[in-house]
């Protein structure tokens, strides 16, 4: 294609050259050249990384070909050894080059991974698409300081899963494309014996190196509590926690293409024509552990299956049988514990039943079926045959293929004309799914061409092409959602389409409605445990086949009556197979000890610092108004710990006149002083409570105390929660600085708006790990909320939350009088975090059908084994993500299913189970696994391995990987397609916004460069990205803009009697805003309202309550009730989208001289700014790397 010439010309809409346009200093610099990669002797040696989510390095123990750790070796698992101790190996891995190689980019490409400029072979001259000339918009200087976030692209953690996807050599070729970095995968198919040991919650993972089938970088290189790579067989052992933790991750040196052994340039990974050497079978000859292990963690790649991720904490038994044997091994399995502190009984791995047995032969085909019909053999007779079945019950032929209907956004304004269409329709006519009419999902949208992309109202989830039945049996994609709607049928398929297999899950989410099952039986499959559900087969009255591993199973006599109609013989119209979402009331069978108490212990810094924030006036005053709605039941306890240089407890046993204060100031050997009157019975000490609370801000009014223990008094903390478990929620306001876990300030000021290199996104300790992974073990979780006016090393106080599955809140530049927004922000926070329902001592499975591998989570928790997380707390609001590849062929089924289990224990003392099931439709064409792609779910499971990429490797790394996974998916898509000329961008219309969120997660917090942004607002985001359900997220990656100034009652709803306008979706560019207009901005966590110099006088009065511009307020976050037509719709209107979500946003109204219009203008994502791209030169640069 060549350089582009200077002069570019840009389709309407797109602006025109503003004059005197000049090109920033440096901003186009080739980029230099990379030095060449040491030799494939250094490439995959485990050295000491002090890293965020790196793993101990003495729990890292690898073995070779088919052997499986003795008991002798397993007694050595935890020794504290350094990591060639530890299984690492030396010896040069042949036939596979450093999947680092695919990190960097070669000196002839035009975009530089770290100064993230385009180089002089794009035009120059590229208008901002957000600043045009017309006068009555809102116009900015185009060569100024930067006002929006900065931007440089990331590196992704090495070891993922992500990699094929962006490069897999079976891509036919679409010119001569660079070598780049990606979330790299592979598709070896060798054999996977390797077992990986690594204890519950020093999880870990490992870099993956691909065979000679495929070379590229992989997502997730370090794991520990928020992302684990797991398997489906479970392997037991101890953890010494009183070992000292050293962190270890594998770096793998950068590699240019063509630099190395031969075999670094038979395995290019980027190179587009498929070469004969990519599709030779890897080598049988043992593999070096380094190899071993990699190959298992790839994106759409083969996954290990058979590396665990720990033993429980407390003990894990093997998978059960029977469901008699698990309630045998739940008495029997009880005994060890992670700590001194006394053990909790809470082996539930044995309680909620295992995966796949590895010690059974379970069949892979489905077991036949005796069936009066004689179904089609094209597809397996569970799903399709069930809704529509007969009393007889026999298998019914699978209907025929539905169209799937419309899953996509709502087709904008084109530009081209129709021609263009029906060309690229023909020519990409092998695409069609197999039906004569194309799919909406599949029409080619030319991203150049047409801006209008936007659909006018929030992008909905895409709709799995099921038939009706199905579809309206399904679990609904708030609570359960993949990012591939159709499944590809092979790993092959999959490697081609270049796109991520994952689930994203919100599996405690509210619900209006949930059907709660209190039968005495909890029907499951008796090999794989699967609880039945809609997507099951009824053979005959008394036989059901499971969905996921095909076995038949008897129908319970119990079963057989149905309590909602008060029938017998009718199990298919029970609840549990007529809803896709459930809850079971758990019998004793699932408990090891009686259910606990809701118990809530408050731990809050009362240093000087604290007190002038002055945040425990709202904590206690939210705690006073909210005491009587704390979840739980006449057994809820309550504790308040205070601390400074020294940590105070608080007697407040039931007789007592008042609180009486207990000070221990030895913080190096901290003790319990009265450990029977510090958790009190809320109902029967409430008096004594509420007296502490009012009390409570005013007795460190005048302290002087300026240090900070917080190491110390979280030891008191677990010491006073261990018995029982419960919550410990934390408020901190600066950087701990005495005792144990004491911390030092790391960060650079001045190396804030870096390009380059961002540092310390790992933690500095493992205090606060180890301690985290304590609490875990005795069922208790630490929710942090850090209230700070300077660094606190948020990257390292982060894993008391992370690792025992809590959660974190941040509010930077905390005051309560100074800064009232954030004061708000807290009130209501705390008033939902108070209230909200929330599940102790829980565990969660995720199970598939046999022939997909889960391979990765991500979120807040503690991996127990294989498949099972345990959640100490589990709360409405978290979100986790799961990657998976396809490990054997699913030509012989039409459906797969996924099914998550949730057992916990509600505040009313209630063991309950709660599961979620999933039924997608299997494809064997590329066009229809696009056609199926859910845009935003691949976006959402990107942020999270992006995440562990920036913390495993670089930030620069995970940047580069997601722009190269939209290159390499696009790039797949349109090499499938015939006479497409260079100079168009084509992508379906399922996968049109996909360069566009991309672009937005570029520009966040977490992952941008070049703008200053502190290393606590840095680390907290990307926390967010790494626990927050994909709703939320969607929200802070990509905001949603409204003009409200000229809401009507045209286009409304009607929402319990109220009339909500419904204004269109704009564009997150300044050249939509205009000085006559008002516009509000969702974030999720917060609104903008910007109003324009020029706005309506009528409105700003009717709306904000002020005569004019000049008169509102720079700090107004409140809007009056004034009784007119456009006050009733803009209340109306923010109202309804605040009742959409749990966390109430603040409002907050910006105007011009407003410093706040700073974060407002960051999140207009489509325009430029000295150090970042705007979306039109974002797909220049994409289109280029294409072409290349």
């Amino acid at each position: 294609s060549g350089p582009m010439q200077s002069q570019t010309q840009f389709p309407s809409g797109y602006g025109s050259h503003l004059p005197n346009y000049s090109t920033p200093s440096g901003h186009y610099s080739q980029v230099p050249n990379k030095a060449a990669a040491s030799h494939l002797d250094n490439q995959y040696r485990a050295s000491y990384y002090p890293g965020y989510y790196s793993a101990p390095a003495q729990n890292v123990m690898t073995s070779v070909g088919s052997n499986v750790l003795n008991a002798q070796e397993s007694q050595q698992l935890y020794n504290n050894i350094p990591p060639h101790s530890g299984g690492s190996s030396n010896r040069p891995v042949q036939g596979a080059v450093s999947s680092a190689s695919y990190l960097h980019m070669n000196a002839q490409q035009s975009f530089s991974a770290f100064d993230n400029h385009y180089s002089t072979s794009v035009s120059s001259s590229v208008a901002s698409q957000g600043f045009p000339l017309n006068s009555d918009h809102y116009a900015m200087p185009v060569v100024s300081g930067a006002m929006y976030p900065n931007v440089s692209y990331p590196h992704v953690a090495a070891g993922g899963v992500y990699g094929q996807t962006f490069t897999s050599q079976s891509l036919p070729a679409v010119g001569q494309f660079k070598e780049t970095n990606a979330f790299s995968s592979q598709s070896a198919s060798g054999p996977h014996s390797l077992q990986q040991h690594v204890p519950v919650g020093y999880n870990t993972t490992l870099s993956a190196v691909s065979s000679a089938q495929s070379v590229q970088d992989n997502l997730s290189r370090n794991l520990t509590g928020s992302v684990a790579k797991v398997n489906n067989q479970i392997n037991t052992g101890g953890v010494d926690s009183s070992q000292p933790v050293h962190s270890v991750s594998q770096n793998v040196p950068f590699t240019k293409p063509g630099v190395g052994t031969s075999a670094s340039s038979a395995v290019m990974s980027s190179v587009r024509s498929p070469a004969p050497s990519l599709s030779s079978k890897p080598p049988s000859s043992p593999q070096s552990p380094e190899l071993a292990l990699q190959e298992g963690m790839q994106y759409g790649g083969y996954v290990n299956n058979q590396a665990s991720s720990a033993p429980a904490p407390l003990s894990s038994s093997s998978d059960d049988e029977e469901e008699d044997e698990e309630d045998e091994e739940a008495a029997l399995d009880s005994s060890s514990t992670t700590s001194s502190a006394s053990p909790v009984l809470n082996n539930y791995d044995a309680l909620e039943g295992g995966g796949y047995p590895e010690t059974r032969s379970v069949t892979s085909s489905p077991v036949p079926a005796p069936s009066v019909l004689q179904a089609s053999k094209a597809s397996k007779p569970f799903g399709y045959g069930y809704p529509a079945l007969q009393p007889g019950y026999q298998n019914a032929t699978p209907p025929t293929p539905v169209q799937p209907s419309n899953p996509g956004h709502h087709p904008g304004f084109q530009h081209y004309p129709q021609a263009c269409v029906n060309q690229l329709s023909s020519s990409l006519g092998g695409l069609s799914l197999q039906h004569s009419q194309q799919p909406e999902s599949l029409r080619p949208v030319n991203l150049t061409h047409d801006r209008n992309i936007l659909p006018v109202s929030s992008v909905p989830a895409p709709v799995p092409n099921l038939n009706s039945d199905l579809r309206k049996l399904n679990c609904s994609p708030d609570s359960f959602r993949c990012t591939l709607t159709n499944i590809p049928q092979t790993q092959a398929l999959l490697n081609k389409a270049k796109l991520p297999l994952g689930l994203l899950l919100h599996p405690f989410r509210d619900l209006t409605q949930l059907p709660v099952i209190t039968s005495s039986t909890i029907v499951r499959c008796r090999s794989c445990r699967t609880y039945i559900n809609p997507f099951v087969s009824f053979i005959d009255q008394r036989r059901w086949k499971c969905n996921l591993c095909y076995r038949v199973n008897d129908v319970p006599e119990e079963f057989m009556y149905n309590p909602l109609t008060r029938s017998y013989g009718e199990p298919h119209k029970r609840p549990e197979v007529q809803n896709s979402t459930v809850e079971f009331i758990a019998s004793s069978d699932y408990m090891l000890r009686p259910p606990q108490p809701a118990v809530y212990l408050f731990v809050l810094d009362v240093s000087h610092n604290a007190v002038e924030a002055g945040y425990l006036t709202i904590v206690c005053q939210s705690l006073l108004e909210n005491l009587d709605k704390l979840p739980g039941d006449s057994r809820t306890r309550i504790g308040f710990i205070t601390f400074d240089s020294t940590v105070q407890f608080y007697n407040l046993q039931e007789g007592l006149s008042q609180p009486q204060m207990l000070i221990v100031s030895d913080i190096d050997d901290i003790f319990l002083p009265t450990p029977d009157s510090l958790l009190v019975n809320l109902h029967e000490s409430k008096e004594l409570i509420k007296d502490l609370l009012n009390a409570l801000p005013n007795m460190f009014t005048n302290t002087r105390e300026t240090h900070s223990a917080l190491g110390p008094a979280l030891q008191a903390a677990f010491k006073l929660m261990s018995p029982t478990g419960g919550r410990i929620s934390v408020f901190q306001t600066q950087l701990p600085s005495l005792g144990a876990g004491l911390l030092h300030s790391r960060e650079d000021p001045n190396q804030r708006s870096s390009t380059k290199v961002v540092q310390h996104l790992g933690p500095a300790t493992d205090f606060y790990k180890k301690l985290a992974l304590d609490c875990s073990g005795q069922q208790t979780a630490v929710d942090l909320f850090l209230l700070s006016s300077q660094y606190s090393d948020l990257a390292s106080l982060a894993c008391m939350s992370k690792y025992s599955a809590g959660c974190i809140y941040y509010y930077p530049s905390f005051h309560r009088s100074h800064n009232p927004a954030q004061a708000e922000k807290l009130q209501k926070d705390l008033k939902r975090y108070l209230t909200r329902k929330i599940g102790f001592e829980a565990v969660m499975r995720i199970r598939c059908t046999k022939g997909l591998s889960i391979h990765t989570f991500h979120g807040n928790f503690f991996v127990r084994s294989t498949d099972l997380l345990s959640l100490a707390n589990v709360n409405p609001d978290a979100g986790f993500a799961v990657q998976m590849s396809i490990e054997e062929s699913l030509t012989d089924t039409s459906l797969v299913c996924f099914q998550t289990a949730l057992l916990y224990t509600s505040s009313k003392g209630e063991r309950r189970i709660r599961v979620h099931t999933l039924c997608l439709p299997v494809v064997s064409s590329l066009s229809d696994v696009y056609a199926g792609a859910d845009v935003q779910a691949v976006v959402c499971l990107l942020a999270n391995m992006a995440v562990d990429r920036s913390v495993s490797s670089s930030l620069a790394d995970a940047r580069d990987a997601l722009v190269n996974a939209v290159v390499d998916s696009l790039a797949a898509y349109m090499s499938t397609a015939s006479n497409l000329q260079q100079s168009m961008l084509i992508a379906p219309n399922s996968l049109k916004l996909f360069p566009l969120y991309i672009l937005a997660l570029l520009k966040q917090k977490a992952f941008r460069t070049g703008t200053s942004t502190r290393l606590d607002d840095r680390v907290y985001a990307m926390c967010q990205m790494k626990s927050q359900p994909l709703v939320h997220l969607m929200k802070m990656i990509h905001p949603n803009l409204y003009r409200i100034d000229k809401l009507t009652d045209e286009s409304t709803i009607h929402v319990n009697d109220r009339v909500v306008p419904q204004p269109p979706l704009q564009k997150l560019s300044a050249e939509k805003l205009t000085r006559e207009g008002a516009f509000l901005m969702d974030c999720g966590s917060i609104f903008y309202l910007w109003i324009g110099k020029n706005c309506d006088n009528n409105f700003i009065k009717d709306v904000l309550g002020y005569p004019n511009y000049a008169s509102v307020p720079q700090k107004m976050t409140q809007l009056p009730e004034v009784d007119a037509p456009s006050s009733e719709r803009t209340r109306s209107f923010i109202s309804w989208l605040r009742d959409s979500r749990p966390l109430s946003p603040v409002l907050q109204v910006i105007k011009d001289e407003n410093p706040a219009k700073t974060d407002f203008f960051q999140h207009l994502i489509e325009d430029r700014t000295e150090a970042a791209f705007s979306y039109y030169e974002f797909l220049l640069n994409i289109q280029q790397q294409i072409c290349k």
